[in-house]
Parts: C-alpha cells; sequence; structure tokens
C-alpha cells in the first residue's frame, strides 16, 4: 500500500493531536502543549495557520509565528500537519483577513437566502451565519495566493527538514442553511448544461456511490442543466462541484511551490439533508465529485465525533481514499480506535481534537461535540492518558513493522463496538477475541494481530480474552509454544515475561499488552 506521507523516503504514520484552534496563534501558549504531546508519545501535531494572521494587509505576509511553530517542532523532535484556515472553518469565514471581510463587493458573500449575506440557522440554535461564496473568483484567487506564498516559505525554511509533513486547505468547507447558493450568480450557473465530461464520470463511476445518488445519476439525462441530469441531488452536487473545485485550485496554487501531500476535512452529514450539514464538503456521499474535481487532495478526511465510528471509516476507505483522522473525540473509545484503524484499515494518522485537554473532565461544551451518552460509559469517561500514551508509545516502536504489513492480510484487528466481527484468520492459524463474556464486559476491548512468520505473531491486546486455534482441519490441534509478554526496542523484542501456566491457559487481558506467541498444529 502507497504511503501518503514519506520523510526521507520512509513512510510515515501521524499519531497526533489537533489543537484547540486558537492555541497555535501564540507559540508562548503552544510551548506546554508541546511538552504534553511528547509526555503522550505523539510524533505529529495538527496545527491551524489562519488567513488573517499570515497576511493582515494585502501582499504583506508575515510568517513569524510559522517559523516559531516549526522550531517548537524540531525542538520537541515532532512533526506538523498544518491546517490553512482561508475562505472556510467549519463553512464561516471566521479567519479571512478583515481587508477581505469589510470589501463585500470584490469578495462576495454565498447567499443561502436571495439577497442575505448573513442569516440566522434556524435549525442549528438560531446561529448567525455568513461564508464566502465558492462562485467568487476574486476570493478564490487571493486565498490561493496566501496559501502559495505559505507554501513557499515552508519549502524555503522546511524543504530539507521535513517538519512539515502535510497540508489540510481550509476546515470543513461548505455552506449551512441550503444545499447550494441562491444567488443570481448562482442561479444562472444551476441552470446552464452541465459540463458533458463531468456528466460522464459521473455516469460511468456509480459502482460505490450511495444509493440515492446513484439513483439520481443513473435516472439522469445525459446533457441538460444539474437538474435534469442530477435530480433530487443536483443541488448538493452543483454545490460540491463549486467548493472541490475551488479547493482544487488552492491546492494546485501551493503544489507549484511545494509539493506536500493535501487533505481536505469533511463536517460528516450523519444522514441529514445538505444545508444541515455544510453542503459541498468531502462527505463520502460526495467522495465522486471530489475526486473529478481536486484530483490534486490526496486524502478525503472525516471529522469523526458521531457514535459509529467503524461505519464512517468505511465509508472513508471506498475510491481507494487512504484513512486519515484528523479530529475525533477524546473519550474512553480513543485509544481502542487507534488500535483499530491500524490494524484494520490500515490508516495513515489519527488525531483527537484539543488533545492538550486529554484525560481531564469534560466541560458542557465537550460533551455536546463528543456525544456523551449516559447509555455507553466509555462516552461519558475522558480517555485516560496513560494507556493513551503507552498504545502511542507501543505503536511507535512497532511502526516500521506494521507499515510493512499495510495493504496485506497479514494485520488485522477487532474492537469491542464490532463484536461481530470477532475473529482473525492467518493461514492456518486464528484467534478468537472474546470481550463481552463474563471475565471482561469490556466496551473498550481492542486487539492487534501481526503475523510475522507462519507460526509467529505479535498481539496487542486490552479488555478481552483471546484464544489461538488451527484453521487446517488435517492439523486440527493447536499448542502456544511460547508466550512473550514485553516491548519493541530499537527495532529488537525485549521480554519482561515469559507466560505460561494459567497465563496461557487464560489469555484474559485487563490492561494494554503487548505480546509475541508462537503456535504449533498438529493432528
Amino acid at each position: 500500500m502507497q504511503s501518503v506521507i514519506n520523510i526521507h523516503s520512509e513512510p510515515f504514520f501521524m499519531l497526533a493531536g489537533e489543537v484547540h484552534n486558537s492555541n497555535s496563534s501564540s507559540t508562548e501558549v503552544m510551548e506546554p502543549i508541546w511538552q504534553k504531546a511528547k509526555d503522550l508519545n505523539l510524533n505529529t501535531l495538527f496545527l491551524p495557520v489562519t488567513w488573517e494572521m499570515l497576511e493582515p494587509e494585502e501582499g504583506k505576509f508575515d510568517f513569524l509565528l510559522v517559523d516559531g511553530l516549526i522550531g517548537q517542532a524540531r525542538k520537541y523532535d515532532m512533526h506538523i500537519g498544518f491546517l490553512w484556515f482561508g475562505a472556510w472553518k467549519n463553512a464561516q469565514c471566521y479567519y479571512a483577513p478583515a481587508w477581505v471581510k469589510c470589501n463585500l463587493k470584490r469578495f462576495w458573500r454565498a447567499e443561502v437566502q436571495k439577497g442575505k449575506k448573513k442569516i440566522n440557522l434556524q435549525d442549528f440554535y438560531g446561529m448567525p451565519y455568513t461564508t464566502l461564496s465558492s462562485h467568487c473568483e476574486e476570493t478564490m484567487k487571493a486565498d490561493s495566493r496566501a496559501f502559495a506564498a505559505l507554501m513557499r516559505h515552508i519549502r524555503e525554511v522546511d524543504g530539507q527538514e521535513h517538519t512539515v509533513v502535510l497540508m489540510q486547505i481550509e476546515n470543513e468547507p461548505g455552506l449551512q442553511g441550503a444545499a447550494r447558493e441562491h444567488s443570481d450568480y448562482a442561479d444562472q450557473l444551476f441552470e446552464e448544461t452541465v459540463p458533458s465530461e463531468f456528466a460522464e464520470y459521473m455516469r460511468n463511476h456509480t459502482e460505490e456511490m450511495n444509493g440515492d445518488v446513484r439513483t439520481a445519476v443513473e435516472s439522469g439525462k445525459e446533457s441538460g442543466t444539474w437538474e435534469e441530469v442530477f435530480g433530487t441531488v443536483a443541488e448538493e452536487i452543483f454545490q460540491t462541484y463549486s467548493v472541490a473545485r475551488y479547493i482544487e485550485y488552492v491546492a494546485v496554487a501551493g503544489r507549484k511551490e511545494y509539493d506536500l501531500p493535501m487533505m481536505a476535512n469533511a463536517w460528516l452529514d450523519k444522514g441529514q439533508e445538505a444545508g444541515l450539514f455544510p453542503s459541498g464538503g468531502p462527505v463520502a456521499r460526495m467522495m465522486e465529485v471530489w475526486r473529478y474535481c481536486a484530483p490534486h487532495i490526496d486524502v478525503l478526511a472525516p471529522d469523526i465525533y458521531v457514535q459509529d465510528f467503524c461505519d464512517v471509516c468505511d465509508e472513508y476507505t471506498k475510491l481507494g481514499n487512504p484513512l486519515i483522522i484528523p479530529e475525533t473525540a477524546m473519550h474512553g473509545h480513543a485509544g481502542p480506535r487507534l488500535v483499530y484503524v491500524i490494524g484494520h484499515y490500515h490508516a495513515w494518522g489519527f488525531s483527537p481534537f484539543g488533545f492538550e485537554d486529554l484525560g481531564q473532565p469534560f466541560t458542557a461544551a465537550d460533551s455536546y461535540l463528543f456525544g456523551v451518552d449516559v447509555s455507553d460509559p466509555l462516552l461519558l469517561t475522558p480517555q485516560d492518558e496513560e494507556e493513551y500514551a503507552w498504545y502511542n508509545k507501543t505503536l511507535a516502536s512497532m511502526m516500521p513493522l506494521l507499515i510493512s504489513k499495510y495493504g496485506t492480510k497479514d494485520l488485522q484487528a477487532v474492537i469491542s463496538e464490532r463484536q461481530e466481527q470477532d475473529t482473525m484468520v492467518f493461514g492456518q492459524y486464528g484467534f478468537k477475541v472474546m470481550m463481552d463474556v463474563p471475565l471482561i464486559r469490556r466496551k473498550d476491548g481492542v486487539c492487534l494481530a501481526l503475523k510475522e512468520a507462519e507460526d509467529e505473531f505479535y498481539l496487542i491486546a486490552n479488555g478481552c480474552m483471546v484464544a489461538p486455534f488451527a484453521v487446517n482441519p488435517e492439523k486440527p490441534n493447536i499448542d502456544i509454544l511460547s508466550l512473550e509478554e514485553g516491548e519493541i526496542r530499537d527495532g529488537r523484542w525485549h521480554m519482561r515475561r515469559r507466560l505460561n501456566g494459567d497465563e496461557v491457559a487464560s489469555m484474559r487481558y485487563d490492561k494494554p499488552t503487548l505480546l509475541k506467541i508462537k503456535l504449533f498444529a498438529y493432528q
């Protein structure tokens, strides 16, 4: 499997954390946050860089903060994924410079309702809402110029060091309040003929489309207006076409200066109608549109705060999309999910949002964002810091071995959130993992298995019982020849304890444990 990120030609997985949005505006504020990242054994921080601070006056750029953040990352031996907060942050224009916000004639605001530059979102607690229009060429050009200047500067100060490993363009882009913009200009475009190449592409790429999108595409006309070609999803596809092309324009400008991997992140649709979530963003149901319109975006990434975490990951691995999770909740499922996305999805990055507060009691805002639910105690419980640091340290020590198995059946994982998928099979051996049994009763169970040789495996296990079994009916019996608990140091296995007797008869793990096991099958 091709790596999204390479550092000095070596594949790299981001054991990451995203900071609260305002914290990266100050190196003074960031100093203790870098130390917490080291304590948690992270290797990457996702840090916003904002248009308003980078270009406070048009054409005059200030890179002092960017240089300070890069210097801090080097001091703490860490990497950065910069998040470009340009035209959009959570579908609004919060971080655009004042000279952009104040010139509404040059830099159009999106008209969610005809003739209105700002509204209150009645379906979103009456929140005041305004955003820049994705159809405005002046905004797109100004945004891309600023981003290109940023990329040029990063290349000049970091092109050899590779401290910065990834760029996210915008943040949860799109339009709230309606499925598409309703200005006179947008209305005119919507009534024009759909570009023929795009219409043909959509008709030829229906295999993995969401059901309602596929139905609309297959039943629409081959040519005509957006509504004639795309029917019931025309407005959402129209808005996505505009937003994705805008971000592609910015990506191309940036990659001409410095060819780093590029990512776009999504506020999930949660099964809602377009406009309740930001219409036009890189939601999975619109992935085909993004693939056509924005080929210079390497990764479409979900921000996951919903409970059906695994279902979202499934959606974001279609069309060969690499899985990176730039934002997710910090409750008790975080650690197991980190292990699972590596073992099951062979992902390239995982990042709790606001990680500097990891382990602390949730605020009311945290509780709302993280989907706290009394029916699942883990949703009420902050992720344990010591446990999360152990997961990161252990995964980091195994990373070259783990990545060498990416794209193969030699690396698998199971998790308590999908207890119906409790078995991993490797050639003539398998492992059954039990989590909801009398001796365990855990909802944070996880087990990762890596096949190192035909009869040897590494296991990361927590909150579960593990039972190896033989797959070959001609050799149905199995013995455990050796079972060791330990860690990997400098690429070598270091045994802490040789397990046998009761510990082999019942392989039960109540805390995160790294194991090495050798099996023998016979008749």
